[in-house]
C-alpha cells in the first residue's frame, strides 16, 4: 500500500482561456509536503479554443489520471464529485452610451412599476383618509405624509439590497444575493447533470 493522498475538489473555480489546469487549480490536497508540492503541478487538462465556457471535472477521472502518472500512491477523495471549471472571457469596459441606455430604461422602468403600484392600492386616497383621521381636516395633497414616505420608500429600498453603490451597509447577505446564489447553485447542479448526460451518451 502506497503513501495515503487525499483529495478534495472544489465546487467550482475560474480558469483563464487556454490554460494549462493544474491539480491545485481545481482542487485542495492533503499528503505528505514532498508529494503534495508535486502534485498540485500535475498536469490534468488543457483549455482548448473549442472549449466553451464550461468544463466539468470529474474525482474519478482525475484519480485515474493520478494513479497512471504516481502508481505508488493512494488517493483518496474527499467532498464533492465534480467541479465545474469556468474558463474566464476578458472583461471589456461597456460604452458610456449603452450604460447610459441600461440605466435610463431601468430607471423608467422602475418608476413605471413603483407609480402603477401606488395606483393599484390607491395610495394616495389612503394617505388623505389618514391625514383626515389625523387633523379633521381634508387635503388633496398632505406633503407632510407623502414627503417623508418618499423619502422612506428610497431608505427601504437602500436597506432591503444593503448597499449604497458598491459599499455594503453590513456582512448580512440582501435577500437578492441569496436568490443569486440559490439560481448559481441550481445553475451549477444543472450543468454537472447535463455533463454527465452527454458523457454517457459519448461513451454510448
Amino acid at each position: 500500500m502506497g503513501d495515503q493522498v487525499y483529495i478534495r475538489l472544489r465546487n467550482k473555480t475560474k480558469i483563464p482561456k487556454e490554460k494549462k489546469i493544474l491539480l491545485k487549480d481545481i482542487a485542495y490536497i492533503s499528503a505528505s509536503e514532498t508529494w503534495k508540492k508535486q502534485l498540485e503541478n500535475a498536469f490534468i487538462y488543457q483549455v482548448k479554443k473549442e472549449d466553451k465556457n464550461i468544463v466539468v471535472f470529474d474525482i474519478f477521472s482525475i484519480i485515474e489520471l493520478l494513479s497512471q502518472q504516481h502508481p505508488n500512491l493512494e488517493f483518496q477523495s474527499i467532498g464533492p464529485n465534480q467541479t465545474i471549471a469556468y474558463i474566464a472571457i476578458p472583461n471589456k469596459h461597456p460604452h458610456f452610451s449603452l450604460v447610459a441606455f441600461i440605466w435610463l430604461l431601468l430607471f423608467i422602468g422602475s418608476g413605471m412599476a413603483i407609480m402603477n403600484f401606488h395606483y393599484d392600492v390607491s395610495m394616495q386616497e389612503v394617505q388623505q383618509k389618514l391625514h383626515y383621521m389625523i387633523t379633521g381636516h381634508q387635503d388633496k395633497y398632505p406633503l407632510w405624509l407623502q414627503i417623508p414616505y418618499s423619502v422612506g420608500l428610497g431608505l427601504g429600498m437602500i436597506l432591503f439590497f444593503n448597499h449604497v453603490f458598491q459599499k455594503r451597509i453590513n456582512e448580512e447577505p440582501s435577500p437578492l444575493e441569496v436568490e443569486i446564489h440559490n439560481y448559481q447553485q441550481n445553475l451549477d447542479q444543472y450543468v454537472t447533470i447535463h455533463e454527465n448526460e452527454l458523457r454517457k451518451k459519448d461513451d454510448d
